[in-house]
This record gives structure tokens, C-alpha cells and sequence, in this order.
């Protein structure tokens, strides 16, 4: 029987996305402290918490029919050093500010676990930015309209945000949010549910 998709993310910025598949989804919190590890590097974090994420909700699904978990993180860094989300205006203007005319990176992550089966598809990809050299007037506009407080770097780049970039290199446009749509066809693939071809079902009543 054909599992329905269950996101493990309350995200708004993850579900815009997983909605461009006009397919039926769930989302749920998964509860995971994202406290990094001593020494841990932005690929690796990513890829634990994504698979964290998944088996958590995977594990609490207690409802009626089989569930398609998909976890995922992204971590944004300078060079390795990890970029958190700012909380305050302050401190995502002045990490804007430094940022300017600098390349970023973004790893993004995805776990898919079927809650019946346990059977488990992880894979990463990542994604470079070049931030334009705006000036802090733009910036300050930018703060005003969308307050990325809780952005990884400060970037909604689905938004006003793809105004701060003058470059960006990678393989899945949807990566830099977070939820790459070419790597999440791959992963349901490899467990026999393509997001192409599939017909998913109506999700679970409450």
C-alpha cells in the first residue's frame, strides 16, 4: 500500500515546497535538540539531525496506514565556521553586512524513513552563494519586510532575500531552502515511491 508523505518539519519554508508536488502531506514537530556537537562539521550536522528528525517521527506515528517520513536540515557556513540563526535584528544585520561580497555555503540534508518498514534513504547536497554588495540601506529594507530571524544566515532566499545574491552554484535550486526536490525524488525512488508517478494517498484524519 502506498504510504502517505509525513514532513518532519513545521516549517513554512520546507511545506512551500513540498507543496509544488500538489501531493496531500502531514507535518509534524519532531522535538529534536539541535545543539551542535563539539567539533562537528556542517555536512555531518546536517545529515544527523535530518535523519534525527526523520526516525523521531517515524518512531511516534501512531495513526492509521504507513507514513512516508521525510526529515531534513540545512546548515549554513563561512568556511566551515557555522552560521546560526540570528534571533535579533542586530545580529542579522551585522552578519549581512559581513557578509557582502562573500561566498556562503549551504548544506541541506533529507532523510526518508518508512514508519512500518523502518527502511532508511539519507543523502546531502550543498549549495554556494555569492552575497551582492548591497548597501546598508538595502539591507535594512531587507530586515524591515521579511525579519529573518530565524534563518540560517539570515537568507529567505524563496522571498525578498533572492535579491542579496549575485551567484550561486549548485545542482537543485530548492536546496537553498532547505528541502531539495531533486535529491527527495531520489531518496523516495530508491524505496519504490518516486515523487514522479506516484499516487499518494489522502492523508490520516486527525
Amino acid at each position: 500500500m502506498v504510504p502517505f508523505l509525513l514532513l518532519a518539519s513545521r516549517s513554512p519554508h520546507r511545506a512551500a515546497v513540498l507543496e509544488r508536488l500538489g501531493a496531500p502531506f502531514l507535518t509534524a514537530d519532531s522535538q529534536v535538540d539541535e545543539t551542535p556537537r563539539p567539533g562537528e562539521r556542517p555536512p555531518t550536522r546536517a545529515a544527523r539531525l535530518a535523519l534525527e528528525k526523520a526516525q523521531r517521527v517515524a518512531d511516534a506515528w501512531a495513526g492509521p496506514g504507513a507514513a512516508l517520513v521525510i526529515g531534513g536540515d540545512q546548515v549554513a557556513h563561512d568556511e566551515g565556521e557555522i552560521l546560526r540563526k540570528p534571533g535579533t535584528l542586530e545580529r542579522a544585520r551585522a552578519h549581512l553586512l559581513r557578509s557582502r561580497g562573500r561566498w556562503l555555503t549551504f548544506e541541506s540534508a533529507l532523510a526518508v524513513v518508512h514508519s512500518e518498514s523502518g527502511e532508511c534513504q539519507t543523502g546531502q547536497c550543498s549549495v554556494r552563494v555569492r552575497f551582492a554588495n548591497l548597501t546598508k540601506g538595502e539591507i535594512d529594507a531587507y530586515l524591515a519586510q521579511e525579519q529573518p530571524l530565524d534563518a540560517a544566515g539570515a537568507l529567505y532566499s524563496e522571498k525578498l532575500g533572492a535579491v542579496l545574491l549575485d551567484r550561486w552554484e549548485g545542482a537543485d535550486p530548492s536546496a537553498l531552502i532547505g528541502l531539495p526536490l531533486h535529491l527527495l525524488h531520489r531518496l523516495t525512488k530508491a524505496q519504490g515511491w518516486p515523487l514522479l508517478g506516484t499516487s499518494w494517498p489522502p492523508v490520516p484524519s486527525a
